[in-house]
């Protein structure tokens, strides 16, 4: 009975086992990005703005278009108004003093009305127009440079969490050596060619490393969870992911050369030939920034909508100038109430002018708003310089950093397979009875450490990518956002 039901549960396993791994998903690094573009809440704030800009737009163009209006109105008179006059008026034999009540009005009044105003001339409104389309222009410069941030922040997220894990997968492999060279040394020390202590020494050595290797794999999870959050997704979700890439096998040298998912993290690095930022000199980086860097071109909107304002500001010196026209029915009727009565009941009027309006004096407010629109400008150019010099120190630091990191890469690969090559000596050796378990041990450390360093290299190379296609303005995928 007991045989039959740990049958039926090994079976259990294996059915459910499949079905567990299927419900983890592979997240790539454009996927990730899609994601993070589809779900970011700035992103999304930044849209709204962008539509909001563009009623703007449609309401500066309302001041320029024709001004049409209609009113209708009924009055019911419950109870009519009278006054009193002079009687003689009627009667010239009545008494000069006696006065008779007169009516004046009617039980029922109808008044219809149509309205138009044209401006002919208003300077304000015309810088308004122009003021109001650059302002969306900004939302929109805006929205692109959100997604620029939202998708570099996922790139680094994403690197972090390949940068863990690589961490993790050496960490495992040096486990993995040191317990192989443990059993090594345990069966020759049963055979007495080892001694207590190198056994000791080793058991020491994979006693620190167990540790290590469960602290990397908490930083795993902690960088995955910083991943998710970064895409807009539960960051209690970690177990349910796996990620697509190995730094350790990236040929950064070649883009060519690498399987489609490491060509994909170049290329989403902004590694990706001739014409990639990390390609050029600081000197045209910094030019491209000048032309795509989102901030810069923020900021010289910015100037253009505060030099706007103040046209609009100083356009108050301007007279205005208006056509307008009324056309007005009215009608009065006694009785039960009858639409506007007959033709003998209704009467209509009619007009059309010109009016101008010239603005002498309103107590220096007008020469102060100017003032303080100058002054705003001013401050928006300033800013414009201030940022145009950031540009130009984190391109030139940012290209030095990532030279830096493609020349450590490929010196950081030739490390790697010389400490290969000594752990596989010095194993030999060891296994020969001519070397010492402290050279095993002092080569596999190199090991490990050479093929970190080879990873964080790489990493390296690729944040720093990054990085500068976010400092030139060039962010892959950065403007899919408006499309």
């Amino acid at each position: 009975m007991i045989r039959c039901a740990l049958a039926a549960a090994g079976v259990a396993l294996m059915v459910a086992s499949p079905l567990g791994a299927q419900s983890r998903e592979v997240l790539s690094l454009e996927r990730a990005l899609e994601i993070g573009l589809s779900h970011s809440r700035s992103l999304a704030d930044a849209k709204l703005g962008l539509r909001v800009a563009g009623q703007q737009v449609r309401e500066a163009w309302g001041s320029v278009l024709p001004d049409i209006s209609a009113n209708a109105s009924y009055s019911r008179n419950v109870r009519v108004q009278q006054a009193f006059l002079p009687a003689v008026i009627f009667d010239p034999t009545a008494s000069p003093d006696e006065l008779i009540p007169v009516r004046f009005g009617s039980d029922n009044t109808w008044q219809a009305g149509l309205s138009l105003e044209q401006p002919l001339f208003q300077y304000t409104a015309f810088i308004g127009v122009g003021a109001a389309g650059r302002y969306r222009d900004y939302q929109r410069e805006r929205v692109r440079g959100v997604a620029q941030d939202v998708g570099t922040t996922v790139r680094v997220a994403y690197l972090d969490a390949l940068l863990a894990a690589e961490d993790v997968r050496l960490t495992e492999q040096s486990v993995a050596r040191v317990r192989r060279t443990l059993d090594e040394t345990r069966a020759m020390n049963s055979a007495g060619l080892a001694s207590d202590y190198d056994v000791l020494r080793l058991e020491v050595q994979l006693a620190n490393l167990e540790p290590n290797l469960r602290r990397a794999e908490n930083a795993v999870a902690a960088t995955k969870r910083a991943l998710l959050v970064a895409i807009g997704r539960d960051p209690r979700a970690v177990d349910g992911i796996e990620l697509e890439g190995r730094l350790a096998d990236v040929n950064v040298a070649d883009v060519a050369q690498n399987a489609p998912i490491n060509a994909q993290l170049l290329r989403q690095a902004g590694v990706d030939g001739a014409g990639s930022p990390a390609a050029l000199e600081p000197e045209q980086a910094y030019q491209v920034a000048l032309e795509a860097r989102s901030d810069v071109r923020q900021a010289r909107l910015t100037v253009q909508l505060e030099r706007a304002r103040l046209a609009a500001q100083r356009a108050e010196y301007f007279p205005k100038l208006t056509l307008f026209s009324n056309y007005s029915i009215t009608a009065q009727e006694n009785g039960a109430p009858d639409f506007f009565g007959t033709s003998r009941q209704r009467a209509s009027f009619a007009v059309a002018g010109v009016r101008v309006e010239l603005p002498i004096f309103n107590g220096f407010a007008r020469e102060a708003r100017v003032q303080q629109a100058g002054g705003t400008a001013a401050q928006a150019q300033t800013r414009l310089e201030q940022l145009e010099h950031e540009a130009a120190r984190e391109v030139h630091t940012l290209t030095a950093d990532v030279r830096e990191a493609r020349l450590r890469v490929d010196s950081q690969r030739r490390a790697v397979d010389q400490a290969q090559r000594g752990y596989e000596i010095a194993s030999a050796e060891y296994r020969a009875g001519l070397g010492s378990q402290l050279q095993i041990t002092d080569a596999e450390v190199a090991l490990r450490q050479s093929e970190f360093n080879h990873a964080r290299a790489v990493y390296d190379y690729l944040v720093a990518s990054a990085r500068l296609a976010a400092a030139v303005g060039t962010v892959p995928s950065g403007d899919v956002a408006l499309r």
